[in-house]
């Protein structure tokens, strides 16, 4: 009943940027917290940042001072500003949203490739 979409996925050298979109749609009560997660191949998908409903953030420590969690209520979308990207953030990165009456949903994910 819930479906979250990402975009803006995509390849750039390392030092650039990208900005990733989830946009959520379905039946909607309201969203706690939502936030991104990455898999790079072979590992294990891991945390990047959370923003909850009351725009308290939180990021991995690999990121912090380099990305940037945003939410637009009315839009019911978030974003994650990604600057200064390096190689090793090259993963696929999922969307991830706490649905109130709905739960947990994740979305289908959008490849961020990082070159050197």
């Amino acid at each position: 009943q819930v479906q979250l979409v990402e975009s803006g996925g995509g390849l750039v050298q390392a030092g650039g940027s990208l900005r990733l979109s989830c946009a959520a749609s379905g039946s909607i009560f309201s969203i706690n917290t939502m936030g991104w997660y990455r898999q790079a191949p072979r590992k294990q998908r891991e945390l990047v940042a959370t923003i909850a409903s009351t725009g308290s953030t939180n990021y991995a420590e690999s990121v912090k001072g380099r990305f940037t969690i945003s939410r637009d209520n009315v839009k019911s979308t978030v974003y994650l500003q990604m600057n200064s990207l390096k190689p090793e953030d090259t993963a696929v990165y999922y969307c991830y949203g706490n649905f109130a009456l709905r739960g947990a949903q994740w979305g289908q994910g959008t490849q961020v490739t990082v070159s050197s």
